[in-house]
């Protein structure tokens, strides 16, 4: 599977978890999740992506720079079409261009380093960073919304995939 396969499959199950979601339940706070909602992972998730489609224009990505729209994190359909949006811009992404990434770790000031980076770079961290996401979402609906079927591999790495597909047949 190529790289822009697996952000699309990603992206897809996103957006069949915010089809399946009720609405009330999309922005009910989870105790597991620290009081946080899946709407607001999800929001997180998609900026982190909106921050690389804008990056790949400007040719600097900076992720600190985020939105946090309260739109993507309570109304599904926003997200639902947020999603289809970047789904559209990872799809159209032919060139791995070289970028710029501008980052800060520092807490008191926004001192911004500012390092080489590249489209297909920049891709796969987005795609490492939803499935980081995913898997706290997946803990989430579990909790407020327990009647939404997820996919087994929803919010797991691709490598931890194969190590368990490795192990069962293994075993037999």
């Amino acid at each position: 599977m190529n790289i822009t396969k697996a952000c699309l499959t990603i992206l897809d199950q996103l957006a069949d978890l915010a089809q399946h979601i009720n609405a009330a339940d999309f922005v009910k706070e989870s105790e597991s999740l620290s009081r946080s909602t899946v709407g607001q992972h999800l929001r997180h998730t998609l900026e982190f992506f909106i921050c690389f489609e804008r990056g790949y224009e400007q040719g600097t990505v900076n992720y600190d720079k985020r939105a946090h729209d309260k739109l993507i994190e309570t109304d599904k359909f926003i997200a639902l079409a947020t999603i289809r949006r970047i789904g559209d811009f990872v799809r159209n992404l032919n060139e791995n261009k070289a970028l710029k990434l501008e980052v800060s770790y520092e807490t008191s000031n926004d001192n911004f380093v500012t390092i080489e980076t590249n489209a297909t770079r920049e891709l796969v961290y987005n795609i490492e960073h939803a499935v980081h996401h995913m898997a706290i979402m997946k803990i989430g609906v579990r909790e407020v919304a327990a009647y939404v079927h997820l996919p087994s591999d929803f919010g797991v790495a691709a490598s931890t995939v194969r190590h368990k597909e490795a192990a069962v047949s293994t075993h037999k």
